[in-house]
């Protein structure tokens, strides 16, 4: 998985930036084949914004959540994106065709 990282109005530490990272790589254990991840984190006023963007194939998902603490931002933005997955994933799996996994 790509990961791009982006801090708007302000400056990102390293250990934010791996702590992020972190929480999307948790993703993958929910869907593997993730494209690509972009995190957007944005500061406005007292408030904080993390947005996350995942591509898996076919569709883009995407959460955004604003918080005062950027971690608990990221957390809950990762949090979104883990039930984003699961909704896809169900609509998937109705889509393929059984019939062409028989004996697999």
């Amino acid at each position: 998985m790509r990961i791009t990282f982006t801090a708007r109005h302000g400056k990102a530490s390293e250990e934010l930036k791996k702590y992020a990272e972190k929480e999307v790589r948790r993703l993958k254990k929910h869907y593997e084949p993730i494209i690509d991840c972009e995190i957007i984190l944005d500061y406005v006023k007292k408030n904080q914004i993390a947005e996350i963007k995942i591509g898996v194939y076919g569709k883009l998902l995407q959460a955004q959540v604003e918080k005062e603490d950027i971690r608990r931002a990221i957390s809950e933005a990762v949090n979104k994106l883990e039930r984003q997955i699961e909704k896809y994933k169900e609509k998937w799996k109705k889509n393929v065709p059984t019939d062409k996994f028989v004996g697999m």
